[in-house]
């Protein structure tokens, strides 16, 4: 019988991370452990099943060659549990309190002592013009965020005094209940996994360790970002508590409008106002672009609303240096608040084009055409 896929035992995809492999071999080993299922067979299967894939992908170089031999390129026996029809080191309350340590732990220590929390991620939105957002700029900004207390650097005890161990959790800041074969590992309620306690708290940050501070930072906005993007900077987010890690800053753009050109990735696109005289005769008008102002040229007879293609007077991206194209959208404006003598003239003009017939105006003719047939067929 042919071994089942790992990824599909633990039932996790290919590109997977160590954490989710972990975590999902955890729950399938909780669900299955023969302690759990005393005299299900099956159960048993499972759980070695799961054991031998986790042995494998929790391995970086045992994975790699797994996802590219399958397994015949594992040497017999490798990444199987280990011991004679034993289950490894690992306990049924010890898979039992990780997968509750996963789901309710907050990001702290599973043991070992005091749990470290990682501060929070923030986000803030960053406004450009269209014209920074192309080339790049460097801006300051002002971040509100939780920051280490200066004054206790971080303990939350005032100067002078130091926190206790506290005295429920013995200073690990976690608590075991144990019921039966069942073992759940929870955060201390008194010390809130900080393994301390204080007794004198700092009159600054009130015993927090942390205080809220805004922070001026400097941020290099790289040449062509979009809407919608994000810089991440690493570690400048809030400050972790008991000594663990700081967030992460995501700074996420917004182009403001522009008055003139309208972006989609690469290229843009603006509408070009023609007077009927140049659409009709033909002539130049000048385009603007970000690169400067260029000659348009507008053949004889435009129609409003015809489109014409700039090749490279677009802008690049943050991923491809390329350029795009300008699409410039020809908008025929009827001209208003007429003098006497320009309707006189415009109404001359408009009875020598009807002499002509369908030869100055081709679209009308067939659309009156087509008019007229609708019409024939109701009728």
């Amino acid at each position: 019988m042919a071994k089942r896929d790992y990824y599909d035992i633990l039932g996790v995809s290919k590109s997977a991370s160590a954490d989710e492999i972990k975590k999902a071999y955890r729950r399938r080993a909780m669900k299955h452990h023969p302690d759990r299922n005393k005299g299900d067979d099956s159960a048993e299967d499972k759980f070695k099943e799961a054991k031998e894939a986790y042995e494998v992908l929790k391995d970086t170089d045992k994975r790699a060659t797994y996802d590219r031999f399958g397994h015949d390129g594992l040497r017999p026996g490798a990444g199987r549990p280990g011991g004679q029809g034993g289950f490894g080191a690992e306990g049924f309350g010890d898979i039992f309190g990780d997968v509750f340590g996963d789901i309710f732990g907050g990001g702290g220590r599973r043991s070992g002592g005091p749990q470290v929390f990682r501060g929070a991620d923030l986000g803030y939105e960053l406004k450009l013009d269209l014209e920074n957002a192309v080339t790049g700029d460097n801006v300051t900004i002002d971040v509100p965020t939780q920051m280490t207390c200066d004054t206790c650097k971080g303990s939350g005890a005032k100067k002078g005094s130091e926190p206790v161990n506290c005295s429920t959790c013995g200073g690990v800041g976690q608590v075991r209940m144990q019921q039966g074969f069942f073992s759940i590992q929870q955060t201390c309620p008194t010390c809130k996994g900080a393994g301390t306690t204080i007794s004198d708290p700092c009159t600054d940050c009130h015993g927090r360790g942390r205080i809220r501070k805004t922070r001026t930072l400097a941020v290099k906005v790289p040449a062509g970002v979009d809407d919608g993007d994000r810089i991440r900077l690493s570690g400048e987010g809030e400050a972790g508590r008991n000594g663990g890690p700081s967030g992460d800053l995501y700074v996420e753009i917004r182009v403001r409008p522009h008055k003139i050109f309208q972006r989609d990735g690469s290229n843009l696109s603006c509408e070009v106002p023609v007077s009927i005289a140049t659409a009709t005769l033909g002539g130049e008008v000048e385009l603007p672009t970000l690169d400067g102002h260029v000659a348009l040229k507008i053949p004889a007879g435009t129609q409003s609303g015809k489109m014409f293609r700039l090749r490279g007077k677009g802008v690049t991206t943050v991923r491809d240096a390329r350029k795009g194209d300008l699409f410039a959208q020809v908008a025929v404006e009827t001209p208003v608040n007429l003098t006497s003598e320009q309707r006189e003239v415009l109404e001359k003009f408009d009875s020598l084009l009807r002499t002509g017939g369908e030869k100055h105006s081709p679209r009308a003719g067939g659309w009156l055409d087509t008019v007229k047939r609708f019409f024939e067929r109701i009728s």
